[in-house]
């Protein structure tokens, strides 16, 4: 009797430990699931998954935080797999280490204190390993240098060459100086641990430097078109080695006129390559002109350039456009301010704007296509480390800005694209900081702010103007005048432009090339000379 109890005991017992195994595993797969759906705890969007719960699809492109590994089963014939088809990468994963990044790359990133991907990274790198064409939608700010740069530095790393004299294996084509600087240096961090050499060519420098450093050939070549279809020209380079083709910030290479040179550096690239393409925002004219250097790319895009970031508080104060440059002056006299970007529609906007706060005693510094290289890269080092609060800049020369810790934004005048603006105060907000944008609006910028706001879907915080306002205005000191024969930073003419339109800056579009006339012809005297150094 008592060894029959006791069977029952251990039966009993045995069959409650199952139980409470069978619920431990069970919780255990709804946490992970629970875990894997909310890679945003404020995101609406929700992961659903087929009967047998194998496989889950991710409906929301801004979550990029998991915890483990979520496969799409294209053999699969539930609804969920079958409308997966569509995405290139099957893998959602949760560090770089599950991307199959060679150590030197993972151990640059890790020294970075870089762990988990952004949306942008999750959703190229895969397709960019097995050596697909990629066409990309984002935004500054996303990612996408690491995006494209980690695939590649992987592939040097797995298939070495021997560098040859005056080429290069990976163009990189950027619009602007800075950006191109910022590229180059994000090549160099990445591949600190491997053998890779990275050169960085734009126009504003002597070009003969850059002549001797293609020399010997270089892996990466992260160049302006201008400065570029120079160096062909002097033959100190050739394309004809390139392996891998970037064209980053598509968009503004068109804003800035590069579609000519564009095509004239299409024609000398090897049609053997594999092409990344990355733009902003991508209407008809970009997508052709994607069309022209992609081969059945796979097609990735995150944040909608119609977002602005949640954790910027953004104002508008209306006003006449002469009373912009005094409320500004007494705001940033008055903000407390870690770091501030002004964005002015013009170069010489931008000037005026330094002459009246430096008459305030206000530090800061301007960057546009006007300033000397040295210039500009002074100016930026010094905002970096804090030695000036204030940077004013254009829209074109702030594609390169990469500075975190930027509380404010002002949009001193008014962006005519409203794409434009979410670029702008993107530049704040960043790493779960809160920022704030101030926009000034005068009257004939009203059409403009009511287009930003059907595009982000906010409508701005109106501010007043300061009560003492005139008061205030009275008592901001006048800044000197400027001598009429100074030079700008740039070394250009400084004459009143009056009303004219600027001329589009960065790495400005080419003329046409002429021949020389015959000796003896029209024109021939000793001033007559070919110029070929970018402007």
């Amino acid at each position: 009797m008592g060894a029959l109890v006791l069977a029952i005991k251990v039966i009993s017992l045995s069959a409650l430990l199952f139980l409470l195994l069978v619920t431990i595993c069970l919780c255990s797969a709804a946490i992970s699931i629970e875990i894997a759906s909310a890679g945003q705890r404020d995101c609406p969007h929700r992961y659903s998954g087929c009967g047998s719960g194998q496989h889950l699809r991710a409906q929301c492109h801004k979550a990029s935080l998991f915890t483990r590994v979520v496969n799409f089963d294209p053999a699969c014939a539930c609804t969920v797999c079958a409308g997966s088809r569509t995405f290139e990468t099957r893998l959602i994963l949760t560090q770089f280490s599950d991307l199959g990044l060679a150590k030197p790359l993972l151990a640059a990133l890790a020294a970075k204190g870089y762990t988990i991907p952004t949306p942008i990274q999750l959703q190229a790198i895969p397709p960019l390993l097995d050596g697909r064409d990629v066409c990309g939608i984002a935004q500054t700010g996303t990612g996408k240098t690491a995006a494209f740069a980690l695939p590649s530095l992987d592939y040097f790393h797995r298939n070495p060459k021997p560098r040859m004299q005056r080429s290069c294996r990976m163009l990189v084509l950027s619009p602007t100086r800075e950006l191109a600087a910022q590229i180059g240096a994000s090549f160099r961090d990445y591949g600190r641990q491997m053998q890779v050499s990275v050169e960085t060519v734009f126009g504003g420098v002597p070009i003969g430097r850059q002549i001797k450093a293609l020399g010997q050939g270089v892996d990466v070549l992260v160049a302006t078109p201008g400065r570029l279809i120079d160096l062909v020209q002097q033959r100190a380079v050739t394309l004809k080695d390139v392996e891998i083709f970037v064209l980053d910030e598509a968009d503004q290479m068109l804003d800035l006129g590069f579609i000519v040179p564009l095509k004239q550096i299409d024609k000398m690239l090897p049609k053997d390559r594999q092409s990344l393409f990355f733009s902003a925002t991508m209407p008809k004219t970009i997508s052709e002109l994607g069309d022209r250097f992609l081969t059945n790319p796979v097609k990735v895009a995150v944040t909608p350039i119609a977002s602005t970031a949640e954790r910027v508080q953004q104002y508008v104060t209306f006003l006449n456009q002469i009373e912009k440059q005094a409320l500004l002056t007494i705001q940033l006299g008055k903000e407390e301010i870690d770091r501030a970007l002004v964005f002015s529609r013009t170069k010489h906007g931008a000037d005026k704007i330094v002459k009246h706060l430096h008459a305030a005693n206000i530090g800061c510094a301007a960057i546009h296509g006007n300033k000397s290289q040295a210039n500009r890269t002074q100016a930026l080092n010094a905002f970096r480390k804090g030695e000036i609060k204030i940077l004013i800049a254009t829209d074109i020369a702030a594609r390169g800005i990469d500075v975190s810790g930027v509380s404010h934004v002002f949009n001193f005048d008014m962006p005519n694209v409203p794409e434009q603006y979410v670029h702008r105060i993107g530049r704040t907000a960043r790493a779960g900081a809160d920022g704030i944008a101030i926009s000034y609006v005068a009257g004939e910028e009203k059409g403009w702010l009511r287009q930003i706001e059907r595009l982000t879907g906010v409508k701005l915080n109106p501010v007043p103007l300061p009560a003492n306002f005139d008061e205030l205005k009275a008592k901001l000191p006048k800044p000197a005048n400027k001598p009429a024969a100074q030079r700008h930073d740039g070394g250009g003419r400084d004459r009143p432009r009056g009303d004219r339109p600027e001329r589009t800056e960065g790495d400005r579009a080419r003329r046409p090339f002429r021949p020389h006339r015959k000796p003896g012809g029209v024109g021939a005297h000793k001033g007559a000379v070919r110029k070929t150094g970018s402007r």
